[in-house]
């Protein structure tokens, strides 16, 4: 069994639709002949003009967030089908910007990745522990939370569909990467906890990424690890040629 890698970028808040383009542009000739499965969440006004750019490449455009509900009066959010429609393929959920800024639950989170999966969105689940949590030996308890709140109630069917991207709170924009060896530690963690919950043959289909302050530098000593499957990519998306020096250190590793 295998697990393609996949190197995700998440743009936040930053580029106009024609910064899109322009990146997209740029970035395709480097990435020439890399394994990886590449993605980007862009914001909401960039998703149709990506998507245009992106046509007919290797490259799969998503969303940052959504809405739970299908429809409804929820002024200033969006629907799944929305995002669809506007040419996404993906979407992020739970990410921590989304947890400490805006006050999203594990419960939130677990109703989100139900509807992306219902209107067949695949959902990118972001989970991490804080510092403190880290510091109070916390950290499996968290993951473990997480995971059991976002995968209740959903078939293994469906679970396989859902990618995972570990991300430490404390190293998030803080351009303090965790080293490969705790993250490995917080991945197979991760994978136990999904071989509990799914079974072996499900949990070894999910892929595993991680995301925190991932630079060229250091993406080649954490895919060197068993149980890393690719990145989740924030600050250094935005450069084209700093994230195809990423793409470059992920190769296809075997489960």
């Amino acid at each position: 069994m295998q697990r393609n890698p996949y190197v995700i970028g998440n743009w936040k808040m930053y580029k106009t639709s024609r910064e899109a383009v322009d990146f997209i542009e740029t970035v395709l000739p480097l990435i020439e002949g890399c394994q990886a499965n590449l993605l980007l969440a862009v914001p909401y006004t960039s998703i149709s003009s990506a998507a245009l750019a992106a046509k007919n490449t290797r490259i799969l455009i998503g969303a940052q967030n959504m809405h739970n509900a299908r429809e409804g009066a929820f002024t200033g959010e969006i629907a799944s089908l929305m995002l669809k429609e506007a040419g996404a393929n993906f979407v992020l959920l739970g990410h921590s910007e989304r947890r400490t800024l805006f006050g999203e639950t594990d419960e939130t989170v677990r109703k989100k990745v139900a509807r992306a999966l219902a209107d067949d969105l695949i959902p990118v689940l972001c989970l991490g522990e804080t510092l403190e949590e880290r510091e109070s030996g916390k950290i499996e308890k968290v993951l473990k939370r997480q995971l059991a709140s976002a995968f209740h109630g959903i078939g293994k069917e469906d679970a396989g569909k859902i990618l995972l991207a570990y991300e430490p709170v404390w190293a998030i924009g803080a351009g303090k990467s965790a080293t490969p060896e705790i993250v490995q530690d917080a991945h197979a963690a991760i994978r136990a906890e999904l071989v509990h919950l799914l079974g072996k043959q499900t949990a070894g289909l999910i892929p595993i990424l991680y995301g925190g302050s991932v630079n060229p530098g250091n993406a080649p000593h954490l895919m060197a690890k068993g149980d890393i499957d690719g990145f989740l990519v924030g600050g250094a998306s935005l450069d084209p040629r700093v994230f195809a020096g990423i793409v470059k250190h992920s190769t296809k590793k075997k489960a």
